[in-house]
């Protein structure tokens, strides 16, 4: 179509003298420089953007770092202040009640007043709260300081899942979204090794907790030069400043296709028409997803020990080998978002998972080789379905809500971790390990059952086509 349109602009060129002929000219020329030039969804993946990716991604690290690490803290924690069950319960389940807030918060503030201020907050935030968790010197300040990182935590997904959304060409979003997910475990299995380490230190927990300020003041640096959405410029009107940015990232010859402008933001609009469905679809698949998972991490070495696997060492050595399985799982998913496209592997990923949790849920006195073969099957196949947590409602929906979106589905998927994060202590000392295992697949396929009638096909399609599906 180039070539041909450069032909009609060759035919085109008139004589000296002929206004009429060069006007026609003038606009073949105009049409040819249209036709060449490309927008966000048409680019390649440059340095500057992996950049915004991989320093965008710290706040799932983050997540996963100070869920895992506080599994294993706890077993020093435990005896250091005497704590009741319920006590342990609630430092494990305070995280995920800060998580619940600050997705909500932090999703609409985003939306308000833009991605980039979000982004540096939250994270001098969580260093701050993190320095303070090792002066803690009762179960009830833990309790707060705990809820606080949170909070920040929970802030951060929404900030930096949008963010990557919007810069990230359609091409390579389920990659760049998978970074998200996989920096979720990279953080997770970190944390398990670092327990690890300072498990026989005296006091090793004040340095376990506190050790999540080295990966904030990382990001800080990183994250400083990482500028405001070109989307939400546009959105909010601020089309000169959208454009500057655009050029400066991407170059001269990419355009901004521009949303219809809004000038406030209403949390109601996620609410409205076919949104409500994708919000409610949205909450209850994460909340099947990252039940168990939550479970698992936060309480990994008794979970462990009950499977046989050990006491102490041992057994955050089987939380490290889950946590691999579930950081390995997220690389090929990646590509298979891509390949086969959203909803086929959604929908196969739950159910090889379910079968997993089945295996340890009916046979939790079976040999360590197939206590292992059931956790790595669940793990490795949560790849998917953790990436479509994030991919998913930063697809579905407009730049105006993309954020508030995604802090409400992930808030309301967080309402069941809270609950579950109590209780599994309570559940596990009452009924086992086995009846622990089958509740979390009955979650797994509760989710496959949804995805098979709700799930969407968003392969292949720009921002504003899904958010228009």
């Amino acid at each position: 179509m180039i070539d041909n349109v450069k032909e009609l602009a060759q035919v085109a060129s008139p004589p000296t003298g002929m206004p009429e002929v060069q006007q026609i000219g003038g606009e073949v020329a105009a049409a040819t420089k249209r036709v060449v030039r490309k927008t966000l969804d048409d680019v390649a993946m440059t340095p500057f953007l992996r950049k915004i990716t991989f320093f965008s991604s710290g706040g799932s690290f983050l997540d996963g770092y100070v869920l895992a690490l506080i599994g294993v803290a706890l077993t020093q924690i435990v005896p250091t202040f005497n704590l009741t069950t319920e006590w342990s319960a609630a430092i494990g389940a305070s995280v995920l009640l800060g998580i619940f807030f600050g997705t909500i918060f932090g999703g609409y503030l985003t939306d308000r007043i833009g991605r980039r201020k979000m982004f540096i907050v939250d994270i001098v935030a969580i260093g701050v709260f993190s320095v303070l968790s090792i002066f803690c010197t009762t179960p009830l300040e833990l309790v707060v300081a705990r809820f606080f990182i949170g909070m920040f935590v929970g802030a951060d997904y929404p900030i930096a899942t949008s963010l990557i959304a919007e810069f990230t060409p359609k091409k390579h979003r389920s990659i760049s979204m998978g970074m998200v997910s996989a920096a979720w475990y990279l953080g997770a299995t970190v944390a398990a090794f670092v327990g690890y380490a300072l498990f026989s230190v005296e006091d090793g927990w004040k340095w376990m907790l506190g050790s999540a300020v080295i990966p904030c003041i990382i990001l800080l640096i990183g994250r400083h030069d990482i500028p405001e959405s070109p989307l939400w410029l546009a959105q909010k009107g601020r089309t000169e400043e959208a454009r500057v940015i655009v050029h400066r990232v991407f170059g001269n010859d990419v355009e901004l296709v521009l949303e219809e402008p809004g000038t406030k933001t209403r949390l109601s609009k996620v609410f409205k028409g076919g949104y409500l469905k994708r919000i409610v679809f949205l909450g209850v698949l994460t909340l099947c997803q990252v039940v168990p998972m939550y479970a698992i991490y936060t309480f990994g070495p008794e979970i462990m020990s009950a499977f046989g696997l050990g006491q102490g060492h041992e057994a955050i050595l089987g939380e490290s080998a889950v946590s691999l399985f579930f950081l390995i799982g997220s690389i090929p998913a990646m590509f298979w978002l891509n390949s086969m496209g959203r909803r086929p592997l959604l929908i196969g990923s739950l159910a090889l998972m379910a079968v997993g949790l089945v295996v340890l849920g009916l046979f939790p006195d079976a040999p360590v080789y197939v206590v292992i073969l059931g956790f790595g099957l669940y793990a490795f196949f949560s790849g998917g379905p953790g990436i479509l947590q994030w991919l998913y409602p930063n697809e579905l929906f407009p730049t105006e809500v993309r954020a508030s979106a995604v802090g409400i589905a992930i808030a309301f998927s967080r309402i069941g971790t809270i609950a579950a994060t109590y209780g599994t202590p309570l559940f596990l000392a009452a009924f086992g390990v086995g009846p622990t295992m089958l509740v979390a697949a009955g979650l797994v396929v509760l989710g496959l059952v949804l995805s098979v009638f709700m799930a969407p096909e968003t392969k292949d399609k720009s921002l504003g086509e899904t958010s228009a599906l």
